[in-house]
């Protein structure tokens, strides 16, 4: 078994990981403390509570000297105030022995507050993106001297609507950095934030379920569109052994929307969950949920991250997820504490490469079920379903990629000319120009 001292770690670091009571690295601490410590981009897919917290702090930390240095050398992002004081908590003793300084910054505070205590110098500033850039504007804190910056639990910070901040306090950091991202899911959105942001990135990825597949029933079917789908799950959850089940919407707009469909067929005790309701209004969901009011909660990928609940005896997929460890992590739900889970998997045609690539990553094939006679299959499409195959659902993604055709032939040479503005115009601009010496009037008239 691998130790910390196995990863090179300073002997101070590795005392005070004895003193915390952490002997052994986790599976991300193991893969990310070299990359990060030689200054590489990173990229980690990893859940909550997978020890990712510590795999950036200790290459990051071990790197850093003692500095009398006021602007901060290393930026952490985090979406919440409450990850800001946890992250926080975990950094101090690690850079007590180092004399290293570390400060949080979030909103819901007086900002003049900690503008006075950033004024004292800081070596590795933890915050939100919001906070953050209201103290660059007011001139408290400047970026240019980052050399790390850390962007934790990004999936949540997208969905949350902070892509325009993130962008914004880029173009006040230097370009030359290191730059490491941690993300419990993937999107489309995240992989367009590494593609701009996180070139020649290396990639960690650890296996986001705890759950032992053996324990989950895994299933799928065929299912021609939306409509179809929600016939199916309706005739699912008239099903006696569907109890408690969590279904997983690819998104926020499909999640509203299959609750709006499925309330209209009279489908009750059922709650939905995701970034764009009321704090009060997801409480109550999960609540009602688990204290079994509601059988069924329709949840996005990122707030459902947030669920840990109990006797959950289905996860259904309403959509299949285009990244894999999506998959993982939703199945994870189901099959807990040694018990018996069942997970179904619903797929449309253009959603088979996603589900092909599930069953490699966990090497295993998902058992396929045939559509029962009582589900009606319907030929009522939602918009997205309309787009022509092959094209993505983004329109903004749908550019021509391949070789130009005749309209982009080369110039002819009459036409390659560059307009000097007519023969007149260049003859007056010759009489009349300004001579090269000023007051020489034999030369501006022998010019003329």
């Amino acid at each position: 078994m691998q130790t910390f001292e196995d990863l090179n770690i300073s002997k101070q670091l590795l005392s005070t990981l004895k003193e915390l009571g952490l002997n052994t690295p986790t599976p991300v601490q193991s893969d990310s403390f070299a990359l990060i410590k030689s200054g590489k981009n990173v990229v980690g897919i990893s859940q909550t509570g997978t020890g990712k917290t510590l795999a950036y702090l200790l290459p990051l930390i071990q790197e850093m000297k003692f500095s009398n240095q006021l602007p901060p050398r290393a930026l952490i992002l985090v979406p919440t105030r409450e990850l800001v004081v946890q992250v926080v908590e975990a950094a101090q003793p690690l850079c007590k022995g180092l004399s290293l300084r570390v400060q949080g910054v979030y909103g819901g505070v007086n900002l003049n507050k900690q503008a006075l205590a950033l004024q004292d110098g800081v070596d590795l500033l933890v915050a939100t993106p919001g906070r953050l850039y209201d103290l660059t504007l007011n001139g408290a804190l400047r970026l240019k001297e980052i050399k790390s910056l850390v962007i934790d639990e990004v999936d949540i910070m997208l969905d949350l609507g902070f892509r325009f901040q993130l962008t914004n306090i880029f173009d006040l950091l230097p370009e030359k950095r290191q730059n490491i991202m941690f993300s419990a899911t993937m999107t489309e959105e995240i992989d367009a934030l590494i593609d701009d942001y996180f070139i020649d990135s290396e990639r960690i990825s650890i296996a986001v379920s705890g759950t032992p597949l053996q324990n989950i029933e895994q299933q799928c079917y065929s299912v021609p569109n939306f409509h179809t789908k929600v016939n199916l799950l309706s005739y699912l959850l008239s099903e006696e052994e569907f109890k408690k089940v969590l279904v997983f919407a690819e998104s926020k707009k499909m999640a509203d929307r299959l609750f709006e469909t499925l309330k209209l067929r009279n489908v009750s005790k059922m709650g939905i969950i995701h970034s764009n309701k009321s704090q009060n209004a997801r409480l109550n969901a999960v609540t009602d949920f688990d204290e079994g009011k509601n059988s069924l909660l329709i949840a996005t990928d990122v707030m459902a991250r947030g669920l840990d609940m109990h006797e959950i005896s289905h996860v259904i997929n309403f959509d299949t997820p285009l990244y894999p460890e999506n998959y993982m992590h939703r199945i994870g739900r189901t099959g807990r504490a040694k018990k018996l889970g069942v997970s179904i998997l619903f797929s449309t045609e253009r959603e088979q490469d996603s589900k092909v690539a599930i069953e490699l990553l966990m090497d295993k094939e998902i058992e396929e079920l045939q559509l029962p006679e009582e589900v009606a299959i319907s030929h009522q499409l939602i918009p997205e379903e309309r787009v022509s195959p092959g094209k993505s659902k983004n329109h903004n993604r749908n550019k021509k990629t391949g070789a130009r055709g005749e309209a982009f032939h080369e110039k002819k040479d009459k036409n390659k000319k560059v307009n000097m503005g007519g023969s007149y115009h260049r003859e007056i601009e010759r009489k009349y120009s300004k001579p090269k010496t000023r007051g020489d009037k034999k030369l501006n008239r022998k010019k003329n």
